[in-house]
């Protein structure tokens, strides 16, 4: 029998009590964690496919510049930079999304630093207060989505700037092209300036260096 008109806005109404239950358990663990980095990529790059190395790599080389690792928590990329962090005995946070038939926590997240969520957008606000920048693999739809929310937050002031950090030119060239011809000087939907929130590297040691680079002259703090 389909429900009424008022059963769903009940059912509405008591979903925020979920929501806000969400945002408080994320806020609470969060804030005890420290200065992380997330690292976003796609969930089915394979442990053979090189930037799933890549992205191991660089969350060792962050942990040893005393920075935490923080992923959505599944496979792929994300397992790789959970697994580097492990590697490199920093913290190894995940921030898992419950999905229907996929996505569960992979085993390099550290304990009692798995977080599960039901809502895409309480995540994402766990990715972008508490992280000190956004290094970002290749990826899908979900990357390109955390990586422009992240970069129209920044642009509109309604977030600290932190570093977005693009890796693999093969990969992302092809978009900065675009951005730069059509939405910069084609269309103008963008200011110069704008470009200056991006950075594109293709080696471990050069994404860690944007990060250490940015902090010289930034606290590291929540994003607002």
């Amino acid at each position: 029998m389909d429900k009424s008109w008022n059963e769903i806005k009940t059912n509405n109404s008591w979903a925020v009590f979920k929501i806000m239950s969400e945002f408080v358990e994320g806020y609470e663990r969060m804030a005890r964690i420290g200065p992380c980095v997330s690292i976003f990529g796609s969930a089915r790059t394979n442990p053979e496919n090189k930037y799933y190395q890549l992205g191991e790599e660089i969350a060792l080389l962050l942990t040893k510049n005393k920075y935490g690792v923080i992923t959505g928590g599944g496979p792929g990329i994300m397992e790789a930079a959970n697994k580097g962090a492990k590697e490199g005995n920093g913290k190894s946070v995940g921030l898992n999304i419950d999905l229907p038939f996929e996505q569960m926590p992979n085993s390099y997240i550290d304990h009692d630093k798995l977080l599960n969520f039901d809502y895409f957008f309480v995540r994402k606000v766990m990715f972008v207060k508490y992280a000190q920048g956004f290094i970002v693999l290749p990826g899908g739809f979900g990357t390109l989505d955390e990586t422009f929310e992240a970069l129209t937050l920044i642009q509109t002031h309604k977030i600290e700037k932190f570093p977005v950090i693009l890796v693999g030119t093969e990969f992302w060239g092809g978009l900065i092209d675009w951005i730069k011809e059509v939405l910069l000087k084609q269309e103008k939907n963008i200011s110069p300036e704008d470009l200056d929130l991006i950075s594109i590297v293709d080696t471990a040691e050069d994404a860690v260096a944007e990060i250490n680079a940015f902090y010289k002259n930034y606290k590291h703090k929540p994003n607002f």
